[in-house]
This record gives C-alpha cells, structure tokens and sequence, in this order.
C-alpha cells in the first residue's frame, strides 16, 4: 500500500503507476535524498518534535541506505519516486521510527531540496571541467603568441592576429560561463526545506538549522513560492547552454581548420573517425558531436521553460519533468567538456599555412589606410586608397608585404620609407597593442589567469 493512500479506495491502475513514477531517473538524487533526511531528523530530535532516540535511529539507518547503496547492494526499486523508496527502506530497516522521518516536511520540499544539493555538487563539478578547458586553451595559445593568422568576419580574411590572441579569445568567452556558474549558485543555495506541501508547518521547526547542517546560505522566504520555485533549475540550463554555444563555437573553427580547403589544424587520430566506405577520410566526429549535443542541450532549458509557463501557484506535477532535463544537460555539458579539453591539447596547428593565408588575403589593408590616416589624410580618403591597392595586389598578384615603396606612392605621395615595413605581417600584428589586442596576448593571458584563480 502507498504511503499516501489513506484518503484511496482503490488501487492505481498498473499503467498509470508506470506512468505516475518518477523513480528510473530521481534514483540519481538518492545521496542527497538521504542527506537531507539526515539533517531533517536531525532537526526533528534537537527541537524536541520526535525523540532524540528516534532522530538517531534514523539518521543510523539512513546512513545504512547510502552505505548498502555506494556498495552495490542495494537495488532501487518498486517505488513511486526515490523520496518513498528510502522511506520505506527506512523503515523495513528500523521499525516505526521509520515513519517519522516524514515528521514536518512534504514531497514538494523534499524534491526542491534534493535538487538543490544536487545542482551545488554538479554545478561544481562542470566548472572544474570547464577550468580545465580554459586552462588548456591557455596553454596552447602560450605556445603560439607568435604564430600569425587571419582573423575573419563574414567568414572572409579580414585583418591579421596570432592563434595565441585567436584561442585566447574562447577561452574569454569560456569564463564568463564560469562565472554564469557562480552567479547561480545564489539560487541553488536557499534552503527550501520547512516550505511543506505549500504552507507551511504547525511544527516548531528549525529551517536555519537545517540550512546549516547541509551547508545553505539561506533559507527560502515564502513557502508558496518555494514548491512552485524551478528558476533555480532554469538558471542551471541556461549556464549549460551557454557553456554548449561557446563550445560548439570552437568546434566549428577547429571543423573548418581540419577540412584540405583550410588545412589550419590536424587532429589527432585518436579523437578522430573514419568512413565504413570511403578509405581515405578522417572525420571530426568528437567535434561534431559536441555541435550537435549544444541543440539537445538547448532543448532541456526550453522544455523547462515551456512547462513552466503556465502552472498556477504553487506544485504541480507537471514539475516531475524538471530532472530529466537537468540531470540530462548537465550529463552531455561534463562529458563535452572532458572530451573537449583532449581535442584541443592533441590538435596540431598549421601555423605556415596560417601565416601564408594571412599575407596572402591583404590582411594588411586596413593598416595601409591608417599608415595614410596617421599621416594626417581623413580616414575615408585613406580608406579608398588602400582599397584601390587591394584590387591592384589582387590584379598583380601580389601581397601587401611584396610592394616596393615606390608602388606605394603611386597611390598616395604621403607613403614614405616606412610604408613597406609597417605593412609587413609581424609589423602590422606587432603595432595592435592597445589593451585586448593581439600584441598584447602575453598580458592577456596573464589577466586570464588571474581570472581563473578567483573563480576556481
């Protein structure tokens, strides 16, 4: 018989259990199920609500569970969620003392709180992965502060950086969805506990003990609000999803740097595939599938969101559908990571053929018309004149690097006999210092790590 089938005639149809339970995926939350109930009884004994006896029975066969549970020797299952399953194991385990554990407290806040201690223990655990990408982009782009390229808009050569400046910029991007991480642990760390169904209890409850046996903050500050409350969740998959757009915007680069058009970028074979038909290709897969896993991602924040929407205050079932969502997002987010991170640290970069790209797609334009503007020429006018340089390169075949100054002038008379060394590829990279600049990569990377000290 259910725990909650007093009020109940008859049995609820097969069917409808299979459908009703929530047990084959919140069975991930049993470790924290247990370490609340710990503190809930707890709680219970100090304030006086249950015997102290019984508190310390509870909180032993508890602790039993988890210990049979981490061995293997517990299977979970034959109930409707995971919050009765350690209930009733509970109390096959200790007797009546069992039944009390439920002393004070609802589903509703029970599940808000396990979902809770589950997100501040995962959320942690992404972000060190995602550290551990940063670090490694950092790594890398140490290497290569030399190493010239195009940077691109609209997918076209548009002026010359360094791949260190270019990594250096995702591992930027990266950190800021380190710090999305932090930023959400203020909403996984309000205790829910003591909300109840949605009102409440009569019981001389302790929540700030609670809160303090478990390690919140805080504890939530309106009960209604408290069983209704997934922002926290939501919040969660939206770190995820921006951890998944910044990822699969690297993985798209490094796609393109691996294809024979671009040649940028060798992978290594171990993070790479081949066809069951084709002998000679060497697929991108690992890269592919973390492009392709950012959309399953993005469809956990929105089916959240969509069942969200339109729930009147305060618990409805519709909200069993947050954890799969979650616990689904956060599984792909740490696993793209971790796979990630060995990608980029096996990857073989090109640098020749970036740096002969570079020279070779007038990279150097844009400097050619400051070296006028310099000079005191209006912009605009300089800018026209570099352009009509461009189509003469192209015409000449040549690169900006290949022109004689006496070419130059025949553009302009304010070309003089600097012109041609300060349109040279390591010149023009050389002269972009100002702060976040491609010349300045080395402090960049030196304030990236400060970054992360803090945030680790």
């Amino acid at each position: 018989m259910k725990m909650w089938a007093g009020r109940f005639e008859k049995e609820t149809d097969k069917l409808a259990d299979e459908f009703n339970s929530s047990l084959p995926f919140d069975k991930t939350l049993i470790e924290y199920d247990i370490a609340g109930s710990i503190a809930h009884a707890t709680m219970l004994g100090e304030t006086g609500i249950i015997a102290a006896a019984d508190a310390q029975k509870i909180a032993d066969g508890l602790r039993s569970i988890l210990n049979d549970y981490k061995r293997g020797k517990l299977k979970i299952k034959g109930a409707e969620d995971i919050h009765m399953f350690v209930e009733e194991q509970l109390t096959k385990r200790i007797g009546s003392a069992g039944k009390k554990v439920h002393t004070a407290r609802s589903r509703n806040d029970q599940v808000a709180l396990d979902l809770k201690l589950y997100l501040k223990d995962t959320s942690g655990h992404i972000r060190s992965a995602l550290i551990g990408v940063i670090e490694t982009l950092a790594g890398t782009a140490k290497k290569h502060l030399g190493s010239y390229m195009s940077g691109y808009t609209h997918l076209q050569i548009a002026q010359p950086v360094t791949l260190g400046h270019f990594l250096c910029a995702h591992a930027f991007a990266l950190t800021r969805d380190v710090q999305r991480l932090i930023n959400a642990n203020q909403f996984f760390d309000v205790m829910p506990l003591g909300a109840g169904a949605l009102a409440g209890t009569s019981f001389p409850i302790d929540r700030a003990r609670v809160a303090e046996l478990l390690g919140f903050g805080s504890v939530t500050d309106n009960s209604l609000d408290t069983v209704a409350d997934r922002d926290f969740a939501v919040e969660f998959l939206y770190c995820c999803a921006s951890i998944m757009t910044h990822c699969s915007r690297l993985c798209e680069d490094l796609i393109l740097w691996s294809t024979s058009e671009f040649g940028y970028a060798e992978l290594d074979e171990r993070y790479s595939t081949g066809s069951s038909m084709m002998p000679n290709k060497k697929n991108p897969d690992m890269l592919e599938l973390i492009r392709g896993k950012t959309g399953r991602v993005y469809g956990s924040l929105f089916a959240l969101l969509t069942v969200l929407k339109g729930l009147p205050m305060a618990y409805n079932k519709d909200m069993q559908e947050d954890k799969e969502a979650v616990f689904d997002a956060a599984d792909t987010v740490y696993t793209c990571l971790r796979i990630l991170k060995e990608v980029i640290a096996t990857t073989a970069f090109n640098t020749a053929r970036m740096e002969k790209c570079a020279a070779e797609g007038y990279s150097a334009a844009t400097d050619a018309a400051d070296y006028l503007a310099k000079k005191g020429l209006p912009f605009r006018d300089a800018h026209r004149i570099a352009g009509r340089i461009t189509k003469y390169c192209i015409k000449k075949n040549k690169t900006f690097e290949d022109l004689t100054l006496k070419e130059l002038k025949k553009f302009s008379p304010l070309y003089d006999g600097g012109a041609p060394d300060a349109l040279k590829l390591t010149n023009v990279v050389g002269g972009r210092n100002s702060f976040g600049g491609p010349a300045e990569t080395a402090a960049a990377l030196e304030r990236l790590e400060k970054k992360l000290e803090k945030m680790r």
